[in-house]
């Protein structure tokens, strides 16, 4: 289970520029969840998974993840237990490495162990089978520099590199919105596998409206700092796109006005 607790942080604190990024975070996940997060620029989504993964220390306010308060635990520290994947899929590997090497340091770095660039052949051979569960022809290419790998290749790598060995929370921000429409869907797909298979807390970051209500088990949206909605169960299930909307405009009493979004939809 992961508590996040009156969560607050200020960029920037007592100058001109200082911005009030998070404003009294409440949110509990329960083992397995999947949560979709929306919001418009600078509505706090990447803040909010910032504190979570430890990037930053937050102003006030506790994250507890299993009973274990991990509200000031280094983000090296946390990256044993939460995994998180950005948006560019340049991001995550070491383009100069093989396939191989980046899957078995990856290994090494979740599960505590020395990396060793000469794998057994039971590892190897563990990881082929990983690889191959992606179904992009990947496990023949392990002897390739993943930078030459393309964008959609790359990210399930590093999905596969964030959840090979099972972390307690995965964090996906944005994470196929650089790939074309085919790859991402196909990314996500991948996504959904591992997330339930594995029963993974994960929360997904998105744009696109309709994949927010139709993806995992609950939909937060975020505005200036704070959670303005937060969609589960029937209520969830009924909603569509308008239905959204009109509960954005009802809480906050204005109309959406994010042009990414609204096109996305």
């Amino acid at each position: 289970m992961l508590t996040l607790k009156q969560l607050d942080k200020t960029f920037g604190a007592g100058t001109a520029s200082a911005h009030h990024a998070l404003c009294g975070i409440d949110l509990t996940l329960q083992d397995g969840e999947f949560v979709t997060v929306i919001g418009s620029n600078g509505a706090g989504k990447s803040t909010l998974f910032g504190a979570v993964s430890g990037s930053f220390f937050v102003d006030r306010g506790r994250i507890v993840l299993d009973g274990e308060d991990i509200t000031y635990l280094p983000e090296h520290k946390r990256a044993k237990r939460i995994a998180r994947i950005f948006q560019d899929p340049m991001r995550g590997t070491a383009p100069d490495l093989t396939l191989e090497e980046n899957v078995a340091l990856a290994y090494a770095r979740a599960g505590g162990h020395l990396f060793a660039p000469a794998l057994p052949r039971k590892k190897r051979a563990f990881f082929r089978e990983q690889l191959a569960r992606l179904d992009m022809g990947l496990e023949d290419r392990m002897k390739t520099r993943i930078g030459l790998l393309s964008g959609g290749q790359r990210q399930a790598v590093t999905l596969l590199m964030a959840t090979i060995n099972t972390p307690r929370v995965l964090l996906l921000d944005e994470h196929t919105a650089a790939l074309d429409p085919v790859v991402a869907e196909r990314v996500l797909h991948i996504t959904q596998d591992i997330v339930a298979e594995n029963h993974i807390t994960t929360m997904m970051v998105t744009h696109n409206i309709g994949a927010a209500l139709s993806l995992g088990t609950r939909t937060i949206m975020l505005e200036r700092g704070r959670i303005v909605l937060d969609l589960s169960g029937e209520t969830r299930d009924r909603l569509d796109v308008p239905g959204l909307l009109a509960l954005y405009r009802e809480a906050c009493g204005a109309e959406l006005d994010n042009d990414r979004m609204l096109l996305s939809h």
